[in-house]
């Protein structure tokens, strides 16, 4: 229950919670405290002393207001309410001498610095700084960090805030970074010089308040002011992380996370952030047409016609690729379905049922993770499938939950009751009585491990039973960012894969996860020249998803839409454009010549998808529980950096994947 108070703040009196912090009542109204050490989702530090505040009939000195909560101040002698002032002289001189402290010994490099531009020291000492310096002695130095291939360090301007420090510690779950030393020869650093071993190490970046951490491979390629910013959706997993992507010219040179507290709050993983220089290497940029087994340039109206007269009365068959959006697999099913053909969105064979919303994507939010009393991971290791969630359950953890686990035993970062890795543990657990878990707030969690081999629908049946049983939700986590997207617009089959593979020409729109037979003649449309545009016959070269519009629903079924920063490079067009094209030189044109079109079709058929950035309440109907097979889990992602076509183009991934394999090959010859 909230114990509500009054309060004064630069005189204007608000009704906050009792347990607020002076900083957060000041935001409730309306006021800034500029502050360096104090972060929401980070526990209390209090040791910038930048956010001092004035707390009238308090001590004759100024209040940390990041440490200090609302309950803790005394009202006035008549009841009045307590008053607190942001603006006083006695306030303007505290933080004035902080700045001064602060500045003491950092480098005045900010011409040079990369944060220049977008540094909150940078920012605040111009607000709440002098001027001048009295210090006349030689300013203290330390020596740079190695944190590894992705954080730059440059530890002389460190202001010692811990944010860093209480990221890795608390969010990430690692406990490579701390601080030594006392007084001047207090230094964060990392224990015996370890790199760091975390695939949500890049939000320190973004944490750090100077420029004592940057980003290693975006050092020195752009300042913030020459940047295009979009606001964009993530496809790197199925957790449909907000991203903001900055362009400079037509070159993606950064991707930053934006807070959506439903979904990412503010994190993102590694892959995410870094990724971007895989979309400059690699890229299909004309169409090419396969002629005596070797693959040659041609243009679009040679590859359109070529396509069609491929296509003509032979049996048809689309697939959906894993970073597709859904107006792309919208306009292939669209299409393919028109010409008597067949579409399959669940290339890994995953058996999630056609249909039943509640059967491929659940009834749990993410958010529900936030109190959920009890989480149960069933055939998933969350670390590498989803790191920014695996966070998320780590808070809950933190903060009690209890987790426990069916599946691979793996460290996930918190404690965990493993139960055992086969259907024998999972069977004898769904047996038991569960009623004493009824009023208990529980969220089971099933991964695609447990989903695609060919006992998948037993296996969710049997968790959807249990789930009833002990009233938890179940949250059915994916791992492609379109799958969600394309079995709510029905780009399924009876037959799954194997009607496909039947069929005499497969289109494949992006689709590189999946291995094609010889016979098929195989049209490949995507990005990269990965393993599907190897096996293609012909290739339509498209867009990647930072270069067009397009809708994504992420794992809890919420639609979100990714905004386009820049073009496609030489001839590749939009992918909804060019099965638009395509269409046409088939002679049964598709209903649409735009993207706003396209959309307006698409929620005609599918009202929910209009409703952008809210989850649908699914209708629980469960799967009927078959008999299981006797069989382990397997692991689904083995290799966390290099899961997608746009990943394997990237350089950067390439090494942090090779630095994983050497740092698990060490860790067993240590053991």
């Amino acid at each position: 229950m909230s114990d509500l108070r009054k309060i004064n703040i630069d005189g204007t009196e608000i009704e906050v919670d009792g347990a607020l912090t002076l900083i957060q009542a000041c935001e409730q109204a309306g006021v800034e405290i500029p502050r360096f050490c104090y972060h929401e989702r980070l526990s209390i530090a209090g040791n910038c002393r930048m956010c001092l505040v004035e707390v009238v009939g308090g001590p004759p000195k100024p209040a940390a207001s990041c440490a200090m909560q609302v309950k803790d101040l005394r009202p006035g002698p008549e009841g009045q309410a307590p008053v607190v002032k942001t603006n006083s002289p006695m306030v303007k001189k505290a933080r004035e001498g902080v700045m001064e402290f602060l500045l003491i010994n950092h480098p005045l490099d900010c011409p040079i610095c990369d944060q220049g531009g977008e540094c909150d020291l940078q920012d605040q000492a111009m607000a709440y700084g002098v001027d001048f310096s009295r210090f006349r002695e030689a300013k203290r130095a330390t020596d740079d960090l190695d944190l590894g291939p992705l954080v730059e360090t440059h530890m002389t301007r460190c202001i010692s805030c811990t944010r860093c420090v209480r990221f890795t510690t608390e969010v990430a779950g690692i406990s490579q970074m701390g601080q030594t030393g006392r007084g001047e020869d207090a230094e964060i650093t990392s224990y015996l010089g370890e790199t760091l071993d975390s695939n949500l190490q890049g939000n320190i970046i973004d944490l750090c308040p100077v420029g004592a951490l940057v980003s290693k491979p975006y050092a020195f390629t752009a300042r913030p002011w020459e940047l295009t910013k979009t606001e964009s959706i993530d496809v790197m997993d199925a957790l449909g992380s907000n991203i903001r992507v900055d362009t400079k010219g037509r070159e993606v040179m950064r991707f930053l996370p934006l807070n959506h507290d439903g979904v990412n709050e503010e994190w993102i993983s590694d892959k995410t952030r870094f990724v971007w220089d895989g979309l400059r290497r690699q890229r299909l940029d004309t169409p090419y047409i396969r002629e005596n087994g070797k693959l040659r340039k041609a243009d679009w109206p040679e590859a359109l016609s070529a396509v069609a007269a491929a296509m003509t009365g032979k049996k048809l068959a689309g697939i959906v690729g894993d970073l597709s959006s859904v107006e792309a697999a919208y306009a292939l099913k669209t299409l393919i379905e028109g010409q008597g053909g067949v579409v399959e969105c669940r290339t890994d064979g995953a058996k999630l049922p056609v249909g039943n919303r509640s059967g491929y994507v659940g009834q749990a939010t993410i958010e529900d993770i936030d109190d959920a009393e009890m989480i149960l991971l069933v055939g998933t290791n969350p670390r590498l499938e989803a790191p920014v969630l695996n966070a998320r359950i780590r808070k809950a953890w933190l903060r009690g939950a209890k987790v426990a686990m069916i599946g691979e035993d793996v460290d996930l970062s918190y404690e965990v009751t493993h139960i055992g890795n086969d259907r024998d543990a999972l069977a004898k657990l769904a047996s038991m009585d569960h009623s004493d878990k009824h009023g208990l707030k529980g969220v089971t969690i099933v991964g695609q491990g447990a989903l695609n081999e060919a006992d998948g629908a037993a296996v969710l049946g049997t968790i959807m039973a249990m789930s009833e049983a002990a009233q938890s939700k179940l949250m059915v986590l994916h791992t492609a960012a379109s799958r969600v997207g394309a079995m709510d617009i029905g780009a399924t089959n009876e037959g799954g894969m194997k009607a496909v593979s039947d069929a005499e020409v497969i289109y494949n729109l992006g689709a590189d996860e999946v291995e094609i037979a010889e016979d098929p003649f195989v049209i490949y449309q995507g990005s990269h020249g990965d393993r599907g545009a190897h096996r293609a016959d012909i290739i339509l070269p498209s867009a990647a998803y930072t270069e067009e519009a397009g809708l994504f629903v992420n794992t809890e079924g919420r639609p979100q839409l990714a905004q386009r920063a820049s073009f496609a490079p030489g001839q590749a067009k939009e992918n909804w454009a060019v099965l638009r094209a395509l269409s046409a030189e088939l002679g049964a044109t598709l209903p649409f010549d735009s993207i706003a079109q396209l959309r307006k079709a698409l929620v005609k058929d599918v009202p929910h998808l209009g409703d952008i950035d809210v989850v649908a309440e699914n209708e629980w109907n469960a799967e009927p529980a078959g008999k299981l097979a006797d069989a382990k889990f397997r692991p689904v992602v083995t290799d966390f950096y290099l899961t997608n076509p746009i990943a394997r183009s990237s350089k950067l991934m390439a090494e942090l994947s090779a630095n994983a394999k050497a740092r698990r090959a060490e860790a067993i010859a240590a053991e």
